[in-house]
């Protein structure tokens, strides 16, 4: 009887780890799901070492422990196709580096793989404040959804190189 009670427990057990487990990769999914609408904003957050740029990324999501990890693909995201306009602390305008609005499409599956969880986004943004996020930055915008600002330093000469080896945009030494 022991045994069997035993058993029993473990087969619990398991079933309560898997079910966690299923729950997390779906709310994972969730989050993704609201990346894949590109649904951020970015500014400008101040003057970078050369080579970077300082954003603060606005993203959207029902929970915040996603938004956090969703800002990195949304700056990245954002040098690439949206840009930001000047503003305080020194900023500047920058123009998006991709310029063909049809190019995300064009190269659906370069950006499919490139934006991918894990994906080679990861090597092109940093987060400037140790992943914390200042009080203000943390708006409820309804009721099951939030407005995350995270400061993060993405890399957009080494960004250029990329997409400019794999063909996506030109070389600035091309010419006209």
């Amino acid at each position: 009887m022991n045994k069997f009670i035993t058993k029993i427990g473990l087969v619990v057990l398991l079933l309560l780890c898997f079910s966690f487990n299923a729950n997390a990769q779906r709310k994972k999914k969730l989050a993704n799901k609201d990346t894949q609408e590109w649904r951020y904003d970015v500014e400008c957050e101040g003057i970078a070492k050369q080579g970077s740029k300082l954003v603060k990324v606005w993203s959207y999501s029902k929970n915040p422990k996603f938004a956090v990890a969703q800002a990195m693909k949304n700056a990245v995201h954002g040098m690439v196709f949206k840009g930001y306009a000047g503003g305080g602390n020194g900023c500047t305008p920058f123009k998006p580096l991709v310029s063909n609005p049809s190019a995300e499409k064009d190269h659906a599956e370069f950006f499919k793989t490139f934006f991918s969880d894990g994906g080679e986004f990861r090597k092109y943004v940093t987060a400037a404040a140790d992943g914390n996020i200042a009080p203000g930055d943390r708006l409820k915008v309804s009721k099951r959804e939030y407005k995350i600002g995270v400061v993060v330093n993405v890399t957009t000469d080494q960004l250029r190189k990329k997409l400019e080896a794999e063909g996506i945009i030109r070389a600035l030494n091309s010419g006209f």
